[in-house]
């Protein structure tokens, strides 16, 4: 899932390293520079949030157009199997502040499938997503989620808050992550649907680590792992990824 998260645990946790295509265009009355950006990440699983969302490999392009501090995109999560969920194609937009505060607000939408993250009453310790066929994009009731996000970052310390304020239950996500050169470490917690019991607890902890892979002398491809644990479901994901 794309928020406006300042560690991407994209995420799920998946970081958007986006390097790809990027056009720039120059507006030289209002000196402001604006610019599209096309990226696609290839990963292992999709986990955000500590939750393994489709339980197989997954493709997630993402579109970005930018001016300024402003940003609107869209990101998406396709599962590389037809028998699972996690079918996901977001929008979002955000303003960034010049001394790190950011503020936007993030759109969840799932085609064609209603999906139910819930706990598994054969196994009190497994979180499932279910498919259900549902299928329209104006069906705001069933197939969106809408949530403020919050964010500020100061050197290598990155805070979000996120407040789901429709489609859920007032649930709160917050993370803390400290970046230092290629590894970060993060740990982040939420309460109502990211828990069992549904009361606030520490979900997505772990640590991060993404290097480039040479190619040839003048291309090298982005590569990302990431070893997230969820201590409120005792589960352990290794998730690794490749963007282009």
């Amino acid at each position: 899932m794309v928020k406006l998260v300042l560690l991407n645990t994209g995420m799920a946790l998946v970081l958007m390293l986006g390097s790809g295509l990027n056009i720039n265009a120059q507006d030289e009355t209002k000196e402001t520079k604006s610019s599209v950006s096309v990226n696609a990440d290839l990963v292992s699983r999709y986990v955000w949030r500590g939750v393994d969302y489709g339980n197989s490999p997954a493709i997630q392009p993402g579109i970005e157009y930018a001016n300024g501090n402003f940003a609107f995109g869209t990101w998406g999560s396709y599962s590389t199997s037809s028998n699972t969920g996690g079918l996901e194609a977001d929008l979002y937009t955000s303003y960034s502040f010049g001394f790190g505060l950011s503020i936007g607000v993030t759109d969840y939408y799932f085609p064609g499938e209603k999906v139910i993250a819930g706990v598994d009453p054969a196994d009190s310790l497994s979180m499932v997503v279910s498919p259900q066929r549902s299928g329209n994009y104006f069906d705001y009731e069933n197939a969106h989620t809408f949530e403020a996000n919050l964010g500020y970052d100061i050197g290598g310390l990155s805070i979000s808050a996120n407040y789901v304020f429709y489609g859920g239950a007032d649930d709160l996500y917050f993370e803390l992550a400290y970046a230092l050169s290629d590894v970060t470490i993060f740990a982040g917690g939420g309460n109502s649907m990211y828990t069992k019991s549904g009361d606030f607890n520490v979900v997505n902890a772990g640590i991060s680590v993404s290097k480039e892979i040479e190619i040839t002398d003048k291309y090298a491809l982005p590569a990302f792992g990431s070893l997230i644990i969820n201590p409120d479901l005792e589960q352990i994901h290794l998730v690794f990824g490749l963007s282009f």
